[in-house]
């Protein structure tokens, strides 16, 4: 055998490897290698998930008294491979539920070892069980099944959406001062099972130091299944951590002209500035009514508009004013005439949320690309490939382990906090 075990003691284990090598082909050698390390990781996986059994002796829980019903044997995942190992499993005198402290002191979900958990967890936030079962036996010589990879990763998903409003994680400790706080929320479509598109939402707060540059951002997202109440709420949770820790920060409201998301924004932001990319798609409507005939026009018109919008006090007042004096906008074509009228409708409604220049003298965002990429990111891109359809629950999981991932230190706190303080898999 390649790889077995030479010595116990208590803290250690000896495992000794024998490789063969090929001096044909170096590819060949290197799979070899990866083969053998699996079968010594599996071995010593084998011996540390022993520690955590117990010797057979009666246990109190509770006030209960529980027995072992003896040492049965039980197979479990690892990263490297399978192992069976016998274990007592408990049982009180009433009968019913068993309990095995191998399992819970372990941290073992469903089957499998908790690096492996994680592990195939992490994957599973990024691509689909077809792709990451492939991946696992290209790339680790683990071989599982598609069903297995989905339900340990739903166990995951769920712990981590039960644990969601008990279980706090720190921001990570940044070099710069943070000077400004930015808050945005938006909402992008996924494809159901039942109910067809449905909105899910991200929020994002990001951290920027007194230069303008952003050091750090926690993402939030929800699924339909859990509505815009329940993800606000979740929003309200992280932005109210935020400011005990960054109290003389100043706070802004960053969006696009969602009438809710300033309902939510503006109470808990000192100020309030729309998205300079969607001010001039509707600064483009303009052009086209000023100019309708000439593309070239067009383009030299918004350029210079926008940079009054951007670098001007006062700016988008003064392109208020110089829409609503616009000549003969009654000859212009309907269409024409309909976006001219959305435009004036719009600054007219948001202007005040337009003092781009005053922002960025202030090194304040402008630009709400943070959230709008969390949309993509988060959702679009491991929720709406080709052909993707899902449940609810499915979806859940999908946003929440996603988040975890995306929001730098999150991923190793949640890990910590399970290897700390366990879970109970029956509540899930």
């Amino acid at each position: 055998m390649p790889a077995s075990i030479t010595a116990r003691e208590p803290d250690f284990v000896t495992v000794e490897i024998k490789i063969p090598l090929s001096s044909a082909s170096l590819l060949e050698s290197e799979e070899t290698i990866q083969r053998v390390l699996n079968e010594a990781g599996t071995l010593a996986t084998g011996e540390a998930l022993k520690q955590f059994d117990t010797d057979g002796s009666a246990i109190e829980m509770a006030g209960t008294s529980w027995t072992s019903k003896g040492s049965l044997p039980k197979t479990y995942q690892t990263p490297y491979g399978t192992v069976e190992i016998n274990r007592h499993v408990y049982q009180s005198s009433s009968g019913g539920t068993t309990f095995c402290p191998l399992e819970v002191d372990g941290r073992v979900i469903v089957t499998a070892t908790p690096r492996f958990a994680k592990q195939i967890s992490h994957k599973y936030a990024e691509m689909s069980s077809p792709r990451l079962v492939a991946d696992l036996q290209e790339n680790h010589g683990r071989s599982v099944h598609r069903s297995f990879v989905q339900t340990l990763s739903e166990a995951v998903g769920s712990i981590a959406l039960l644990k969601e409003e008990t279980w706090h994680y720190q921001t990570p400790k940044l070099s710069m001062p943070v000077a400004t706080v930015s808050i945005g929320v938006d909402g992008t479509c996924l494809l159901l099972c039942e109910g067809g598109f449905r909105q899910a939402m991200v929020g994002t707060i990001s951290l920027y130091d007194a230069e303008g540059e952003r050091q750090h951002t926690t993402y939030v997202a929800a699924s339909p299944e859990y509505g815009r109440a329940t993800f606000l709420e979740r929003m309200l949770r992280e932005v109210e951590q935020v400011k005990r820790l960054y109290p003389k920060a100043h706070y802004q409201g960053l969006a696009d002209g969602a009438p809710e998301n300033w309902t939510f924004l503006e109470p808990l932001t000192e100020t309030q500035v729309l998205d300079f990319y969607h001010a001039t798609q509707y600064l483009n409507r303009v052009a086209k009514s000023v100019h309708p005939r000439s593309i070239e026009a067009q383009k030299l018109w918004m350029k210079e508009h926008c940079h009054i919008l951007k670098h001007e006090i006062g700016g988008a007042k003064r392109l208020l004013s110089e829409m609503e004096a616009i000549p003969s906008a009654s000859r212009l074509p309907a269409v024409i005439r309909a976006g001219l009228q959305d435009a004036i409708t719009y600054f007219r409604n948001h202007h005040h949320q337009m003092h781009y220049a005053q922002a960025l003298s202030n090194h304040l965002p402008i630009g709400s690309g943070v959230t709008e990429a969390g949309c993509k990111v988060i959702i679009k891109a491991r929720l709406c490939a080709a052909g993707m359809k899902w449940k609810e629950q499915g979806a859940a999981i999908i946003l929440s382990l996603r988040t975890l991932s995306y929001s730098h230190g999150r991923w190793q706190q949640f890990w910590s906090k399970i290897n700390q303080y366990g879970f109970n898999l029956a509540e899930l």
